[in-house]
């Protein structure tokens, strides 16, 4: 049965919902292929299958929403919506960017979200099982993960936070470290332990990982493992091989969430080693439940150079 809804857009300049020559909309229409989309004036005319009407109905009300609270309607918002409402579960519900930003509040601090990258990576969290972050340095990617673990945490709504960084970097200079095996990967799980110490006190940072409530480890350590009740946070996963990735990700157990946080553009695998992060969003794009975020230098949080650095190299490495 063809279903017919008219969109009217009023009030929204086209060219910031559909994008500069019509960029963002062509892209809607690739995704959606079996819909007729027309565009005239101030409406968008829809004609199809009811439930692909539905969902490109859903998708231009957040586009909507976007546009009016923020003037601009990113490649990368787009991605999230489409990808989200292909996912075809419960979080096809809309994502509102609320304006109470905070993500976590403990007796020692209050984490807020303040970028938009990092309130998508929120919502896609509470709707996904599994959240792809994937951008530059200075993102707040790692620190914006530990905060919503410690959300759920704090929240009872998993038992345990799992935290695993790949130490490739140590490679063969890890045996002319001083100290046992611990005290050789620690300086690679340091990052991991800076954000949970802006969170949490020193003592009861101590307490839950003495009581294993909270884990930090190699993602070697993972291996064999079923993590139930856990939100699991693999940092750094553009250092993880493609058969690292399908292990860390097929550890989930029952009520168990995570976020895989990683920047492409910082690779130090062997040249004949495939990123699993890079393979990741063709592998996973179609998987019910699994999202990924992308965050750009707009979302840079560091020291204002952090930006105009970012900048700087990628001019540098265009071709």
């Amino acid at each position: 049965m063809t279903t017919e809804k008219t969109i009217d857009i009023q009030g929204i300049e086209p060219v910031t919902l559909f994008g500069t020559y019509d960029s963002l909309l062509k892209k809607i229409k690739n995704e959606f292929s079996e819909i007729q989309i027309t565009a005239r004036g101030t409406q968008i005319i829809l004609r199809g299958n009811a439930e692909g009407v539905a969902l490109l109905e859903r998708i231009f009300s957040e586009m909507m929403l976007l546009a009016e609270k923020h003037g601009e309607v990113r490649d990368h918002d787009l991605d999230t919506l489409i990808n989200l409402g292909l996912a075809k579960s419960p979080s096809q519900k809309a994502i509102h960017y609320g304006d109470d930003d905070v993500i976590v509040a403990t007796p020692d601090a209050t984490v807020k979200a303040k970028t938009d990258g990092q309130r998508r990576l929120v919502a896609e969290a509470k709707h996904n099982d599994i959240v792809f972050a994937i951008g530059p340095a200075g993102t707040g990617k790692t620190y914006t993960a530990v905060a919503i673990a410690v959300a759920a945490w704090k929240a009872k709504r998993v038992k345990r936070i799992v935290l695993a960084r790949p130490a490739v970097e140590a490679g063969e200079s890890l045996g002319f470290l001083p100290g046992d095996l611990a005290q050789k990967i620690d300086p690679y799980l340091r990052p991991l332990y800076d954000a949970l110490q802006e969170m949490l006190s020193v003592e009861k940072l101590k307490m839950l990982l003495e009581q294993r409530v909270i884990e930090i480890v190699p993602l070697a350590y993972m291996r064999g493992r079923t993590l139930s009740h856990s939100f699991i946070i693999l940092d750094e996963a553009q250092n993880a091989s493609n058969k690292q990735m399908k292990m860390c990700l097929t550890r989930l157990g029952i009520n168990s969430k995570a976020i895989i946080t990683g920047d492409v553009t910082q690779i130090d695998l062997p040249n004949e080693v495939d990123s699993g992060l890079t393979n990741s969003p063709k592998i996973l794009h179609d998987i019910k439940g699994i999202s990924f975020v992308y965050l750009d230098k707009t979302d840079v949080v560091r020291h204002k150079l952090v930006r105009d650095i970012i900048d700087a190299y990628e001019h540098h490495e265009q071709p």
